[in-house]
């Protein structure tokens, strides 16, 4: 397992531009958001393939 992160490495990460940060912020996001929009989206086909509808 992996330790704590040291001080040093907090340090070096916060040279990072904030803008580097923020995309990496904003990647995970839209990760997430996709993912979970492909899994709603198999749920929603399997679900009126087995007859059940949305409306």
């Amino acid at each position: 397992m992996s330790s704590k992160p040291s001080l040093h490495d907090i340090k070096q990460a916060e040279k990072k531009p904030l803008w580097q940060r923020l995309g990496w912020l904003a990647l995970i996001w839209v990760g997430s958001v996709g993912a979970l929009f492909i899994v709603a989206s198999l749920m929603r086909m399997f679900m009126n393939a087995a007859g059940l509808s949305t409306h």
